[in-house]
């Protein structure tokens, strides 16, 4: 999921999978680890109740979303449908569209096509709506394309949730960005990219939880570095920290803490 400054954008992730012949062994569809660790949860998906847009006026309103056409929020009121222009918004509210939950779901039933097809239609949909879950969505066809070795579409996909979202910081990104790296076993680019993020997190106190979601999503690709190269010991350790210390990202704890599971079943391999 860098003490240089602690800014973030909010989310919770899907994270990487490895292509070619390593995709068995140190990377698991982010969903997938997310359904061994938490079950049921991850059926609780929000029904999608009351859709709200707050102006710029400080005036807030009870609508129903449509999507984004044409630079802003489609909105229906009543029997009227109009644009509200992102410009003129501070805040939407709207609980995810049953495809999120349901690309979420195929992704950690391993059906990979089908979660791409899904959240593909989200993104279509919802591209650059101010939510998490729309963020989301955009991170995690990159996430998907990572998972089925697509790594130029993963790029892609990268770079179009920084074009849809242009003010987001770059550090969500950039840790898509180190798992291609990791994938094309470029490791010191991909060492390169988290590093800002890691460089003070363990003297960070009590950051706030999208920071420490990063922190987390971080250590989870220091820890698939790490094992790529052959430091087992130090791979734990990253993936521990993820579970203990930055849980904050659900799916990268759990996708860690498979991880460690596995290592700790390896002679000799202790934390350091």
């Amino acid at each position: 999921m860098e003490k240089t400054s602690w800014v973030a954008f909010s989310r919770t992730v899907p994270y990487v999978a490895q292509r070619a012949m390593n995709l068995s062994r140190c990377f698991v569809p982010r969903q997938l680890l997310f359904l061994l660790a938490a079950g049921p949860i991850l059926m609780a998906w929000p029904a999608r109740g009351q859709e709200t847009i707050t102006l710029s006026s400080g005036q807030t309103q009870e609508v129903r979303i449509l999507g984004v056409q044409d630079g802003g929020v489609k909105i229906q009121v009543g029997d009227a449908q109009m644009v509200e222009p992102f410009s003129n918004l501070t805040q939407v509210t709207m609980s995810p569209p049953p495809e999120f939950a349901a690309a979420t779901t195929d992704y950690g039933q391993g059906d990979l096509q089908d979660a791409l097809g899904l959240a593909t239609a989200v993104v279509q949909t919802y591209r650059g709506l101010p939510t998490d879950w729309a963020r989301e969505a955009m991170l995690m066809v990159g996430d998907i394309d990572i998972a089925l070795g697509q790594l130029p579409q993963a790029q892609q996909a990268f770079q179009d949730y920084q074009a849809a979202y242009p003010s987001a910081d770059s550090a969500d990104v950039n840790i898509g960005l180190a798992a291609i790296d990791v994938a094309n076993h470029s490791l010191d680019d991909a060492k390169a990219k988290i590093a800002p993020i890691l460089a003070h997190a363990l003297d960070t106190r009590n950051p706030p939880p999208e920071t420490a979601s990063l922190i987390g999503r971080a250590f989870l690709v220091s820890g698939q570095i790490k094992e790529q190269s052959g430091d087992l010991s130090g791979a734990l350790q990253d993936y521990l920290r993820t579970v203990t210390i930055f849980p904050q990202d659900r799916v990268a704890a759990a996708g860690a803490q498979q991880r460690a599971t596995a290592l700790r079943k390896t002679p000799g391999v202790t934390v350091p």
